[in-house]
């Protein structure tokens, strides 16, 4: 069967939000905890993709979304890693259904996605990894950064 690229378009509001929980629920959170977060993200992705500010791709076959990927370009302060420029690429919500994992389909999704950035004349990307996504962003060459995080309550 083949499998064709499209752009992520407004329609697929409720499926990126599907695919982020359940990304989240297969890394050990429980749909139930994810519930809020889920509400909260639809209402932040409406106006970006209205805005063309998020942005990706959903891969399909015979015309249901098997596969997808989001992207941002944000806006970061010159660094080392980027020195000449205020941009960083984050790609989110990479997502394969199951049973057509293991079969390159995140790896096309991810060449899409540096495909883009270099077009846009971006060249360091960011990304948050479960333990399940690693193997495959260490193939691609993407190694780990010293991050580090707190959550104010």
């Amino acid at each position: 069967m083949t499998t064709t690229a499209r752009p992520v378009a407004a329609h697929d509001l409720k499926l990126i939000c599907e695919h982020r929980e359940r990304m989240f629920a297969e890394s050990g959170r429980t749909r139930e905890s994810l519930r809020p977060m889920t509400a909260a993200f639809e209402q932040w992705l409406l106006p970006r993709l209205a805005d063309g500010s998020y942005f990706g791709w959903m891969l399909e076959e015979a015309d249901v979304v098997i596969a997808g990927l989001g992207m941002m370009i944000i806006d970061w302060p010159p660094h080392p890693s980027h020195p000449a420029d205020h941009r960083r690429a984050y790609i989110l919500n990479v997502f394969v259904e199951p049973e057509h994992r293991r079969k390159g389909l995140a790896r096309r999704l991810m060449a899409l996605a540096e495909a883009r950035a270099r077009e846009l004349g971006v060249c360091y990307a960011i990304l948050h990894s479960t333990r399940q996504g690693r193997p495959l962003y260490e193939s691609l060459g993407w190694g780990a950064t010293s991050e580090m995080a707190i959550r104010w309550e």
